[in-house]
């Protein structure tokens, strides 16, 4: 079994709704174990189960150009673990979402990706082509918010999570799903090269 662990703050409940969808997709894997971790309160098991992960997705809304006060807390509460490097090697992805179409999602996929390489963690893209951007192209495309750096969505600020874009939760999905197989095909290859000394 691998384990993957969807680390996220959701703030009106639209975030939640993309962490479900990224926690599907990696569930779809077979042989994967899967959490949910709400960062604003961690307990301390979740904390053992981050610890243990293969592979950590973190979620965040973007709230002012990057990632929710209370995502950043949950950053900072790393540091002992920092310190320790003891989730160099894991894999590590990101999903974000604002109310507007851009609403600088990228600087805060890059913050999440920054944290990530903090940790010495290995950093997994969406691996998609940006959808919607031709004249035949739609807005249920995948990626139809065009991020490599990880999984974007944009949520009406007047509906509720129950309104997410059917496309964003499917790349959310996407990404879930890429993630355990990454995950899974790191934990059954055999370390090609010793560490330097």
């Amino acid at each position: 079994m691998t384990s993957v662990v969807i680390a996220y703050f959701s703030g009106f409940g639209h975030t939640a709704r993309f962490a479900e969808a990224v926690r599907d997709g990696a569930a779809s894997v077979p042989e994967t174990e899967v959490h949910l971790v709400a960062v604003d309160s961690v307990t301390d098991e979740q904390w053992l189960l981050l610890d243990a992960a293969d592979a950590v997705v973190f979620g965040s809304p973007t709230y002012l150009g990057d990632v929710a006060a209370k995502f950043k807390a949950f950053m900072e509460q790393t540091s002992g673990r920092w310190k320790n490097q003891l989730w160099a090697d894991k894999l590590a992805a990101g999903f974000v979402n604002s109310g507007a179409k851009s609403g600088d999602k990228l600087h805060a996929l890059q913050t999440l990706s920054l944290f990530a390489a903090q940790h010495s963690m290995l950093w997994v893209s969406l691996g998609l082509l940006p959808g919607w951007n031709t004249s035949r192209a739609s807005e249920s495309d995948l990626n139809r918010l065009g991020m490599w750096l990880g999984a974007a969505a944009q949520s009406n600020t007047d509906e509720g999570p129950e309104a997410s874009h059917p496309a964003d939760l499917a790349t959310a999905r996407h990404l879930g799903r890429r993630v355990a197989e990454q995950a899974a095909r790191t934990a059954h290859s055999p370390a090609a090269v010793p560490a330097l000394v």
